[in-house]
């Protein structure tokens, strides 16, 4: 199964991970519209992707928002859910120190949008469709001062074994990505940035940080393979297994 001529949807296509899926996608023949909080965001990615791109601004909070976006979007192949947004909750801090409410909005992007997407995109998916949702590493390693961090990647997957029986003949899937250069890492000063992305993946046995490229080719498999729903790929350079 090829993504030749098909039509794909990711939300949080404009930048990293979701652009490289995007770009992935185009180069195997398929037509991507993206979607992103910003509209500079969707314009640059456009611009970027080409003539077989098209995009609009999505805020996945609303939920108005989104059933608009998809109705514009109309049918489609494929929809890749990249978003997330993890806020003041990515610094560790105990639990009583927690923020409760704090706590509660780092679930609105990656969980609740993502909810919101699928609920209003999923009935506009062909007949040999997919998902494709996203969590990250530390629903499998968690580090002290996380657990809530913890709790909602790990929900993702969950979730994804729930709608892929829910939603069948659907496939729902999910990509947990490790340590992959993104701007999410452009809050470390850039000239500690390199040494601090090397002490950090030193220990794994690919002893480096991922490209977007590669984290890609897990979407893209998902997407081609029919016979595969409810899983979760792990790219990660081989973190969970040491």
């Amino acid at each position: 199964m090829g993504l030749d001529g098909k039509r794909i949807v990711i939300i949080g296509g404009t930048s990293g991970i979701g652009l490289a899926v995007a770009e992935g996608a185009i180069a195997d023949g398929a037509e991507v519209v993206v979607g992103s909080s910003q509209a500079g965001n969707v314009e640059a990615a456009t611009r970027k992707l080409g003539n077989r791109a098209s995009g609009a601004p999505v805020n996945v909070r609303d939920e108005d928002h989104v059933a608009g976006f998809f109705a514009d979007v109309g049918p489609f192949d494929h929809l890749v859910f990249t978003a997330g947004d993890w806020g003041a909750m990515r610094a560790p801090r105990a639990i009583t120190e927690t923020d409760l409410a704090g706590a509660a909005a780092l679930y609105a992007v990656r969980y609740w949008g993502a909810l919101a997407a699928i609920k209003h995109g999923q009935p506009l998916i062909r007949d040999g469709g997919s998902i494709t949702l996203t969590n990250g590493m530390i629903a499998h390693r968690p580090r002290k001062g996380t657990p809530i961090s913890t709790a909602m990647a790990g929900g993702i997957e969950h979730l994804t074994r729930g709608l892929a029986v829910d939603l069948a003949p659907i496939r729902v899937n999910a990509v947990c990505p490790g340590a992959i250069r993104t701007d999410v890492w452009n809050s470390i000063p850039a000239e500690t940035r390199e040494a601090q992305l090397r002490r950090m993946t030193e220990r794994l046995p690919i002893a480096r940080i991922g490209e977007p490229n590669e984290v890609a080719e897990a979407y893209l498999y998902l997407m081609r393979a029919g016979y595969t729903t409810g899983q979760v790929l792990l790219v990660d350079g081989g973190g969970s297994v040491v």
